[in-house]
């Protein structure tokens, strides 16, 4: 017997029914959490430019300390009890959705070399085949400059992966996705 491949679906066009405010999950911190808040805004934007307003995006970050809230993290031990570790929205119609976070500390990369300051993104919606992974650092850090991720993009093309502060309120940072386009946001192979 031969048998065709079932072929790949989309995520949607009903991304929003299976995720109501019950299962939406906005921020990330709990009471006394350690480290920097911060307030971080997230768009998604189409190949033109426009809001996209049913897409969902995920975050997995660590503490300010640099633990992940994770069994599989060997320095899970000592993570922040009071951070959580993880987020999901969904976008609104203006293509927005917000955390309230904490601003990350540096991880242990390849051979033990630290990572700058991010926090790994998901990115869901109609049109996409799979999750689209990409990550936030933040445009003020000088470690930055020696990260081993980011030093494998094109310097033309690394501040699609910075998040800029608001100069208005020094606790919230604003992150914009292009999923294609014009200054499309560097994606991860994962």
């Amino acid at each position: 017997m031969n048998l065709p491949p079932t072929p790949s679906q989309t995520v949607g066009p009903y991304l929003h029914l299976g995720l109501t405010d019950s299962r939406s999950v906005p921020s990330l911190v709990g009471e006394g959490v350690k480290g920097q808040r911060i307030r971080l805004t997230c768009r998604v934007l189409d190949g033109d430019g426009r809001a996209v307003p049913d897409a969902m995006i995920e975050l997995w970050q660590a503490d300010a300390d640099g633990n992940y809230h994770h069994p599989d993290d060997p320095r899970g031990a000592k993570a922040d009890p009071a951070f959580r570790g993880f987020g999901r929205m969904p976008t609104g119609e203006d293509g927005t959705c917000a955390f309230e976070t904490v601003k990350p500390g540096p991880v242990p990369g390849p051979e033990g070399k630290p990572q700058a300051p991010h926090i790994n993104v998901s990115v869901l919606g109609r049109g996409l085949l799979n999750r689209l992974s990409t990550r936030i650092y933040f445009s003020d850090d000088s470690a930055n400059d020696s990260d081993p991720a980011l030093a494998l993009v094109p310097e033309s093309r690394r501040r699609t992966l910075l998040a800029q502060p608001d100069l208005a309120d020094s606790g919230r940072w604003r992150f914009e996705v292009r999923l294609c386009g014009e200054g499309e946001t560097v994606f991860f192979d994962v």
